[in-house]
């Protein structure tokens, strides 16, 4: 799909006032939507002008609060849908739609079928080889290019420094600042080069918290000096360094606007002070998605909020629930020359998500292959030794798999091992592979696999490999294993390298990028 962009300078004399203030909202858009709310997102196109769509993958995912509440769909033809709704949304619209998605991993982190790359936290294993976290932003782009997104909400450069975060954890490069910082900028300009906007969240820091945001409002106590030395660190440095946009959290910062506490999304001191003038933001203010629960609460007049965002100082509105209030109580409350600074901004960027850039498009066995090499530079032997590994292969072992994996390479080919040798019985090799990514009810997995596993620990030779979020170790007694070794991801490529790492064969050469707290019994 090619569109014609008008120049802001021909723009601007074209759209009407409001028709300008369409442009600032987001609303979503839903790959699993029935014809009927499909109907009714055109008709808000055609009616309101809005600016743009963020897609998510249905109405019962994490993202609306409803996870758990209602049964998320499969399709198998999530890609082709999305394909699909996006040409016919671009048809309803007036002015050309900016696309937005988070695909922080990918798009398969919200559509079934396609690439996936590791999570941030497996990337934040890796040391200085910035050159693959680059490949990993360029093949993600290519994917949303092909799709026909323009704009990755994406990286998260929270520092993870709470092991009890809820919602960024694994989505983070990690507690180190310096190592988010360049991991993210590597990942940035990945997506540069194939002409992606990108967009670094969430501003001023969601690592230190315990509450998920969708559902509360995370409160941060710590001092703004030690805020701007390690939680606005990477927000600072990627700034100097040039990115296209900037995504407020809904986070009550008191040390950062006066000791109000409200939401940073509708806080002036925040966005105008602190982003806009201390930190010398020019490009696009979005802010997190209006729909979450820490915020959509507390104004129960429709419009009322969007007002309240635009006020403090975004210039996109995502997933904005009442665009047409929202429009008539900011045409009502806001000057036109705040309306048009606004809308520069967004048209600049639309400009150039819409500059010609050519298409190339990846294949699943250029992303294996990568996942293959990210999969050998992350790998990480956690405790224990390689001659605790090689000593205790040699004496024999018994194999167990816990948890779900959609295939076990790593424990089928162990398993083939240990039947070859003597059936030691007091020597166990465990995969774990923790059925979700998200801490919520212990990775999902059962109490009697975590209550096998501590007794394992506690009376037998233990060798662990994780296939997962390394965060599950905060679980067990990690310490009574004889070795551990994170192979972060369940994807086949990341079990070859544990395998051949096990059998001698691949160096662990990763670093694990975040603290594990030693369980107290």
């Amino acid at each position: 799909m090619s569109f014609n962009m008008n120049p802001y300078n021909s723009a601007t004399n074209k759209l009407s006032l409001r028709e300008k203030l369409g442009q600032l909202f987001m609303p979503a858009a839903f790959i699993n939507d029935t014809e009927e709310e499909i109907l009714e997102l055109e008709n808000l196109i055609e009616q309101q002008h809005v600016g743009g769509l963020c897609f998510f993958h249905s109405r019962a995912s994490a993202a609306t609060n409803f996870e758990g509440k209602k049964k998320i769909v499969y399709n198998v033809q999530s890609l082709t849908t999305l394909k699909n709704l996006i040409r016919r949304y671009q048809k309803a619209a007036k002015y050309p739609l900016l696309i937005s998605i988070d695909a922080e991993w990918g798009l398969a982190m919200r559509i079934e079928n396609t690439p996936q790359y590791p999570y941030a936290i497996t990337l934040g294993a890796i040391r200085d080889k910035d050159d693959l976290i680059f490949q990993v932003g360029q093949q993600i782009a290519r994917d949303c290019r092909e799709a026909g997104i323009h704009w990755n909400l994406a990286p998260v450069v929270d520092i993870n420094n709470n092991p009890n975060n809820p919602v960024i954890g694994y989505r983070s490069f990690g507690e180190d600042k310096l190592n988010v910082t360049k991991k993210a900028i590597a990942f940035i300009k990945g997506m540069e080069s194939e002409g992606i906007l990108s967009c670094i969240k969430h501003f001023p820091g969601h690592g230190d918290t315990a509450t998920d945001s969708h559902l509360g409002l995370p409160i941060i106590k710590k001092s703004k000096e030690v805020l701007m030395e390690n939680e606005l660190y990477p927000f600072r440095e990627i700034i100097k360094n040039g990115v296209d946009s900037v995504m407020v959290g809904h986070l009550s910062v008191p040390s950062l606007d006066n000791g109000e506490g409200a939401p940073a999304t509708i806080s002036k001191t925040i966005i105008k002070g602190l982003l806009r003038q201390e930190l010398n933001f020019n490009g696009v203010v979005i802010s997190d998605a209006l729909n979450m629960h820490s915020v959509s609460k507390m104004f129960p007049t429709k419009g009322e909020l969007e007002w309240r965002a635009f006020d403090a100082g975004n210039d996109i509105l995502c997933f904005a629930e009442n665009t047409a209030e929202g429009i008539e109580t900011i045409l009502g409350n806001a000057n036109s020359l705040d309306i048009e600074e606004r809308f520069k901004r967004v048209w600049k960027l639309k400009e150039q998500a819409f500059a010609s850039h050519s298409l190339t498009s990846t294949d699943l066995g250029e992303t294996s292959i990568l996942n293959k090499q990210l999969a050998k530079e992350s790998l990480t032997l956690f405790t224990g030794s390689n001659d605790i590994i090689k000593e205790f292969k040699q004496e024999g072992f018994t194999c167990l798999s816990l948890g779900e994996s959609p295939n076990r390479i790593f424990i089928e080919r162990t398993s083939k091992i240990a039947v070859e040798g003597s059936q030691n019985k007091d020597n166990i090799l465990i995969a774990l592979y923790p059925p979700k990514v998200k801490p919520h009810n212990d990775f999902d997995l059962k109490s009697e696999e975590l209550q096998q596993l501590e007794t394992l620990l506690n009376t037998k030779k233990v060798i662990l490999y994780v296939f997962g979020n390394p965060y599950v170790l905060n679980l067990i007694n990690y310490k009574a294993a004889k070795a551990i070794v994170l192979g972060y991801q369940n994807f086949s490529e990341f079990q070859d390298i544990a395998f051949a790492h096990f059998m001698g064969k691949q160096k662990a050469k990763g670093c694990l990028a975040v603290s594990i707290n030693l369980k107290k019994n």
